[in-house]
C-alpha cells in the first residue's frame, strides 16, 4: 500500500518496458552476508517494500533532497542524449514522460490522458491533459508534443538525433487535431508503442524553448516536471526547485513534490557513496553493487539506521558484450568457450553473495517470454579447453581484450572474468574506460568483449533496438546480424495475440542461447538507500483523469499503483522528509 495518490479508474494499455539502457556497469562485487536483527535478509526483495515508511506517518512539506548518483551526463536535449541510470532519474525530475509502467507491467497514459489505438494497430491517438505547463509558462499543447516526437524520431529540423532515429523508425506520420490530440501512424502494426513513449524515462516533453535552442538545449532544461532546473555543475552536481505549479495535486491539496528543492551529486564511486549517506553529506543514494547490498547496507538497515528498498522487478540482465563483428567472438567456438569456461553459479555466490538470481537468457523471469531453459551452455572446463585448442588450431588468437569502467567493484569483476577465462588458456587485458567513453566505444564497435547490464523487463519488443541486425543501427552493440532474431523480432512486433507473441520471444531466447552472441550473468538487483527520515521511494499511485483534485491516500489496485522496478529510476515527486 502507498500513501499520497488519487485513484481513479481508467483503460489500462498493455504494453512494453524501458529502452536505451546504456548503463553498462555490472557494479556486482564480493562480500560475505551479515544482518543480525530479527529483520535481517540474506536476500532482500521488492516485497520487504521500503522500510520505514509504514511508521513514518503522513508526509510533511520541505527539505532538500540530495540524491547520490553513480554517474555525470553529458547532456540533456533527450532526443540526442545517451542517458544511463542517473540521467533518467534526473528526467524524472526535471520533465514528465507521456507514459509510465504500472505494477502490472502495462504502460498506461501519464502526462498524456489517453493513449488509444485503432483496430490493428496502425495509428494511435494520444490524447493530452488540459492545463499543464511547461517550466517557462508556455502550455502543454499537441504542437509541442507532435515536435518533441519529431525531434525523437529524425523527423524536426532543429534536433539531430542518433539512437531514437532507429528506435521510432517505424513511425510514418504524426498529426494534431485541435490543442489536445497527436495522432500517430504506423508503417506496420505497433502493439507495444506505449512503452517507447516512456523509454526507459528518457523520453521526457521538452519545452519549445529547449527543442529549439541551437546550442543550450543540453544545459538549458525546460519541462513539465516536479522540479524545475536551477544549476548544473560538470562532474558535480545538477540542482532544481520544487515547480510550484505541478499538474499533480497531493492529498494535503497542494501540488506534488513535497521537498523544496532536488540535487543530484555525481559520486561515481560507490563506497564514497556509501559513507557520504553515513555521513549525512546524501541523504538518498541508488547502486547496483551487490556485495554492499546484501552486506554493508542490509545491516544498516536491520539496524534501522537507513531506509531501503531493492528490486529485481523488471530487472535488467548483467553479461558479458561480445563484439561478433571481429576476432575473436566472430568465431562460435570462442562464444561458447567463454560462457562454458566458468560456474556462473560459483561466480554469483563469489561475486555477489548469491544476492542475484542467475541467468541463461536475455529477460527476466517476470516476463512473458522468459524461458527458465533456453539451452544456454552449461559449464563445462574440459569442453571449452577443447574448443579453445580447436580455434587456435585454424589460426586464431586464444586471447581478447575486456573493456570496464574505473569502477573498482566493476574492475574486481572484470579481473575474475580475465582469472576464469585464463584457466582455460585464454589471455585476456582489461581496458579500463569512464562510462561515456565506454558507451561510444560500444556503439562505435571498437571493443572485443565489455561488461554490461541491459534490457530491462516489460513488452519484448523494446529489444527490437538491441537485437536487430542492420547497419543502420547504432545500439546492435554485439555486432550480430542473425536472421532468425530479426525475422523474429519482425514478428513479434506486429503480433496482437499474447500466446503467439510469448512463443515468438522465447524462440529468440533459445536462438540466443544457440548462438551464444552474449555470455549471461544474472538478472541485476538495485537499491534505493535513504536517511532514516527520508521516505516515498515509489511514489504515489498513478494519477487519474483530473489530477489537478487531491485524492485518497492510498490504494492496493495494482493497475493504478506504479512498478516496483528501480532499472529505469523511480518517481521523485512523492519523495518527503520528517522533521
Amino acid at each position: 500500500m502507498r500513501r499520497q495518490s488519487r485513484v481513479v479508474g481508467r483503460r489500462s494499455l498493455a504494453a512494453a518496458a524501458a529502452i536505451l539502457t546504456i548503463t553498462m556497469l555490472l557494479a556486482s562485487c564480493g562480500g560475505t552476508k551479515s544482518g543480525n536483527n530479527a529483520q535481517a535478509s540474506t536476500k532482500p526483495t521488492a516485497k520487504d517494500g521500503e522500510t520505514g515508511l509504514k511508521e513514518a506517518g503522513k508526509p510533511v512539506r520541505g527539505g532538500k533532497l540530495i540524491y547520490g548518483v553513480e554517474a555525470d551526463t553529458p547532456g540533456f536535449c533527450l532526443p540526442e542524449g545517451q542517458l544511463a541510470i542517473s540521467g533518467m532519474l534526473v528526467v524524472r525530475a526535471i520533465y514528465d514522460t507521456l507514459t509510465v509502467p504500472n505494477a502490472k507491467g502495462e504502460y498506461i497514459p501519464y502526462l498524456a490522458k489517453t493513449i488509444t489505438p485503432n483496430a490493428d494497430f496502425t495509428q494511435w491517438t494520444i490524447g493530452l491533459r488540459k492545463g499543464v505547463k511547461f517550466h517557462d509558462g508556455t502550455a502543454l499543447d499537441a504542437t509541442v508534443v507532435k515536435n518533441n516526437l519529431d525531434a525523437y524520431r529524425g523527423a524536426y529540423p532543429a534536433r539531430s538525433p542518433l539512437l531514437f532515429k532507429f528506435v521510432l523508425s517505424n513511425i510514418k506520420s504524426i498529426t494534431t487535431e485541435g490543442d489536445l490530440t497527436v495522432k500517430v501512424a504506423m508503417s506496420k502494426p505497433w502493439p507495444a508503442f506505449p512503452a517507447y513513449l516512456y523509454s526507459s524515462s528518457r523520453m521526457g516533453i521538452m519545452g519549445q524553448s529547449q527543442l529549439d535552442d541551437p546550442k543550450n538545449c543540453g544545459t538549458k532544461l525546460v519541462g513539465t516536471g516536479p522540479f524545475k532546473f536551477t544549476g548544473y555543475t560538470p562532474n558535480q552536481k545538477l540542482t532544481g526547485t520544487a515547480n510550484p505549479n505541478y499538474w499533480q495535486t497531493a492529498p494535503d491539496g497542494k501540488p506534488y513534490p513535497y521537498a523544496s528543492s532536488i540535487e543530484f551529486r555525481i559520486l561515481p564511486d560507490g563506497t564514497v557513496r556509501n559513507q557520504a549517506l553515513e555521513s549525512g553529506d546524501i541523504n538518498i543514494m541508488h547502486t547496483s553493487n551487490a556485495e554492499d547490498i546484501s552486506g554493508k547496507l542490509l545491516d544498516l538497515r536491520d539496524q534501522g539506521k537507513v531506509n531501503m528498498f531493492v528490486s529485481e522487478d523488471s530487472a535488467e540482465v548483467s553479461f558479458i558484450q561480445l563484439n561478433a563483428s571481429k576476432p575473436p567472438f566472430d568465431d562460435i567456438r570462442m562464444r561458447k568457450a567463454l560462457a562454458m569456461g566458468a560456474d556462473r553459479n560459483v561466480i554469483n555466490e563469489e561475486q555477489n553473495n548469491g544476492l542475484p538470481t542467475v541467468a541463461d537468457g536475455p529477460f527476466a523471469p517476470d516476463s512473458v517470454a522468459y524461458l527458465k531453459d533456453p539451452g544456454f551452455p552449461k559449464y563445462n572446463l574440459a569442453e571449452a579447453k577443447k574448443l579453445i585448442k580447436d580455434y587456435v588450431k585454424d589460426g586464431g588468437k586464444a586471447e581478447f581484450n575486456l573493456t570496464t569502467t574505473t569502477d573498482p567493484s566493476t574492475l574486481r569483476l572484470a579481473q575474475l572474468i580475465q582469472q576464469k577465462a585464463e584457466q582455460t588458456g585464454v589471455t585476456v587485458k582489461i581496458i579500463q574506460r569512464d562510462q561515456a567513453a565506454l558507451v561510444n566505444d560500444a556503439i562505435g564497435k571498437a571493443y572485443q568483449a565489455t561488461v554490461f547490464r541491459n534490457y530491462p523487463g516489460g513488452d519484448p519488443d523494446i529489444n527490437y533496438v538491441w537485437w536487430y541486425g542492420s547497419k543502420t543501427n547504432p545500439v546492435n552493440f554485439g555486432g550480430y546480424d542473425d536472421p532468425v532474431i530479426n525475422r523474429l523480432l519482425d514478428e513479434g512486433r506486429s503480433e496482437p495475440d499474447p500466446a503467439k507473441r510469448k512463443q515468438i520471444y522465447q524462440d529468440i531466447s533459445r536462438e540466443f542461447a544457440k548462438q551464444v552472441w552474449n555470455v549471461w550473468a544474472w538478472y541485476t538487483p538495485w537499491a534505493i538507500v535513504e536517511n532514516k527520515n527520508v521516505h516515498g521511494i515509489l511514489g504515489p499511485p498513478l494519477p487519474g483523469a483530473d489530477p489537478s483534485k487531491p485524492g485518497a491516500e492510498s490504494t492496493t489496485d495494482p493497475a493504478l499503483e506504479p512498478s516496483t522496478g528501480l532499472a529505469t529510476g523511480h518517481s521523485l515527486l512523492g519523495l518527503w522528509i520528517s522533521k
